[in-house]
């Protein structure tokens, strides 16, 4: 089906401003094509990669995991951000950039634990 992996396309990460940026980790689809299997249900891209000026344009952090392709903005239709969340912390306890926010849940992949409320 996806380019990237079975559930996942290169375009559902493309940096929305058009610039063409799509340099998505491959841990960070793994990651999500587990949580894909675990819910056996889509995942929503609300956002991906993002190059320097539309990461700035949202008002994102300067040193983004966005920037780097190793996060995306997720949501599961029927699943709340708090479950969406726990799910992550409870499979990945230490692993992985988790922030829940009110409509998505922020999943990377950096190299340390984090996790934050928005």
């Amino acid at each position: 089906m996806g380019d990237l992996s079975e559930h996942f396309s290169r375009h559902e990460f493309t940096c929305r401003c058009g610039c063409g940026f799509d340099d998505i980790s491959p841990d960070l689809i793994a990651v999500l094509e587990t949580a894909r299997a675990g819910f056996a249900a889509p995942i929503h891209i609300n956002c991906g990669c993002r190059c320097a000026t539309h990461n700035a344009d949202v008002v994102g952090v300067p040193d983004s995991q966005h920037l780097k392709g190793t996060a995306a903005d997720i949501t599961l239709s029927g699943v709340t951000p708090a479950t969406l969340y726990n799910w992550f912390d409870s499979h990945y306890p230490q692993a992985l950039g988790l922030g829940k926010y009110r409509t998505f849940v922020h999943v990377d992949v950096r190299p340390q634990r984090a996790r934050w409320t928005g």
